[in-house]
């Protein structure tokens, strides 16, 4: 059975830090581009950061270049996001995404969420 599971969300003062995990079962996130989105309330989801399965190559929106940082380990087939500096407005919910394409078609699979909230 194909599961996403993400954790490590939580509160935390502008300027602190938090890591997100997002915990795959059911295949290996090394065989899959795996990405970071946010859901603030009331905005649409967004794309927060990348990587691609072949060389792991990643790839950040604007607002999270400099303080965030996505990677993997794939002997724990574990994605993280760690995030630094972090401002009220990248409150949000957090959701992990895995996507492969195959000559059968595409498959994409989220996590259930993780909430995070940057407040004084």
């Amino acid at each position: 059975q194909v599961q996403l599971v993400e954790s490590g969300g939580g509160w935390v003062q502008p300027g602190g830090s938090l890591r997100l995990s997002c915990a795959a079962s059911g295949f290996t996130v090394s065989s899959h581009g795996m990405s970071w989105f946010r859901q603030a309330p009331g905005k649409e989801r967004e794309l927060v950061a990348g990587i691609s399965s072949v060389r792991a190559l990643t790839n950040y929106e604007n607002f999270a270049k400099g303080r965030f940082t996505i990677s993997r380990d794939d002997a724990k087939n574990v994605m993280y996001l760690q995030m630094n500096n972090l401002k009220p407005e990248d409150t949000a919910t957090y959701y992990c995404k895995a996507v492969k394409v195959s000559d059968s078609g595409t498959a994409q699979y989220w996590g259930q969420g993780t909430q995070v909230t940057v407040s004084a």
